[in-house]
């Protein structure tokens, strides 16, 4: 396994760091990890997924997104108007053009928690050649509006003046843009999750599947809880079948939607 970094242009000197197989891969994966878009999970949702991704044949993309900081989180002041909306999105558009340059027949993107919102936006909003060939988003922040809003993650991505606003709460809740998905999606959430409501997640796979232009899977196991990543031990310990099968079923439906794979 190959690892470098790359600096992404534009983005207040945010990074992507690459993982290589052994093998040259024809699929790639934009991993963006969760924390609320305060901070980074960056080896529980980043490294260590970018590793099984490689040793499944895949070529992984870790993002570290503009995040404003605990600091912030804490003062409610920010230092910096790229650390939230669009400075996130803007992230991941340059980051999917970078991997894209590569030649790679097919560029995905993986997010966990808010990570998650932050790729399903790219699916709805990023243009034609710009946005992802599929998305997987993992225990997601989906909606900005109650009841099942991650308050703390809608401040950190509108900012402390609009997280107040209804119609940005509209326009960046994801549940109501899925007219706009042109990509499969492969989505999972566990009922008992602690943190972010499992309805999120249910509201996108339904919204997808009214309009039904896309392949959507949908894994919702009753436990497993929340931020477990790839990592077999956290998921261990709620010893149920469902989520610690979930990184081979999303391999199966990717797989299912290659050409030629």
């Amino acid at each position: 396994m190959f690892c470098a970094i790359m600096l992404v242009a534009n983005v207040s000197a945010q990074k992507i760091t690459e993982f290589l197989p052994e093998k040259p891969a024809d699929t790639a994966v934009v991993v963006c990890p969760g924390g609320s878009y305060y901070w980074l999970a960056k080896r529980g949702e980043g490294s260590e997924v970018a590793q099984w991704l490689n040793d499944n044949g895949y070529a992984a993309y870790v993002l570290e997104y503009p995040v404003s900081g605990w600091w912030s989180w804490f003062t409610h002041i920010r230092r910096s108007c790229c650390t939230q909306y669009p400075g996130q999105l803007d992230a991941l558009g340059d980051a999917l053009k970078t991997v894209k340059s590569k030649g790679y027949k097919v560029v995905g993107a993986m997010g966990f928690s808010a990570g998650g919102h932050l790729v399903m936006s790219g699916a709805e909003f990023l243009p034609d050649g710009v946005a992802p060939d599929f998305v997987a988003p993992i225990y997601p922040v989906i909606t900005m509006r109650e009841p099942y809003v991650h308050k703390r993650s809608r401040r950190g991505l509108m900012g402390e003046r609009r997280q107040h606003d209804p119609a940005m709460w509209d326009s960046l809740s994801l549940e109501l843009h899925a007219d706009r998905v042109r990509c499969p999606v492969f989505l999972l959430s566990c009922v008992d999750d602690p943190t972010v409501d499992w309805h999120n997640a249910a509201m996108m796979a339904d919204s997808l599947r009214a309009y039904n232009r896309v392949p959507v899977y949908y894994m919702n196991p009753r436990q497993g809880g929340h931020g477990f990543g790839v990592n077999r031990e956290k998921m261990d310990k709620h010893e149920v079948k469902d989520v610690l099968a979930w990184p081979e079923t999303f391999l199966r439906f990717l797989r299912g939607q290659l050409v030629g794979e």
